[in-house]
C-alpha cells in the first residue's frame, strides 16, 4: 500500500515535510500498532508503518534500527520539534492522525494492509 493511500485512509497530517509526490513513491508492506518498542524490535519487518501513541525520540531510533519507513502518531499526539527533526535526518516520514490506535489499525487492515504474519 502506498504511503499516500495510508495518509488518506487515516485522514492524517504529514509532520516530517514530505510532499505528496514522495508519499506516492513509498510502498508499505506491513504495519504494526504498538507502544512497546521492545515488541517492535521483536516483530516488525522492513518496509513497515509503525502506529504508536508514544511521541519520544526512542520511537524514531527504533524505527531506524528496524528499517521502518514511516511512523504514524495516533490520538492527535504531536511530537516535539526535536523528534520531527530526528525523523527528517533519518528519512522517516511522520504522520499524525486523530484516530485511536485500535481504529487506525482496523481501518488499514480493512483496506488490505496486513501484519507480518498475514
Amino acid at each position: 500500500m502506498l504511503l499516500s493511500d495510508i495518509k488518506n485512509i487515516l485522514n492524517a497530517d504529514i509532520l516530517s515535510g514530505e510532499d505528496e509526490a514522495a508519499l506516492s513513491e513509498k510502498d508499505i508492506h506491513t504495519a504494526c500498532g504498538c507502544d512497546l518498542m521492545s515488541d517492535v524490535l521483536a516483530f516488525v519487518k522492513d518496509q513497515s508503518l509503525l502506529l504508536t501513541g508514544l511521541i519520544n525520540s526512542q520511537v524514531i531510533r527504533t524505527a531506524e534500527m528496524m528499517d521502518i519507513i514511516a511512523v504514524c502518531f495516533v490520538r492527535g499526539k504531536t511530537p516535539s520539534e526535536e523528534v520531527i527533526s530526528l525523523a527528517k535526518d533519518k528519512d522517516i516520514t511522520i504522520l499524525q492522525t486523530d484516530y485511536p490506535l485500535y481504529v487506525a489499525c482496523g481501518k488499514l487492515y480493512k483496506q488490505g494492509l496486513g501484519a507480518k504474519n498475514d
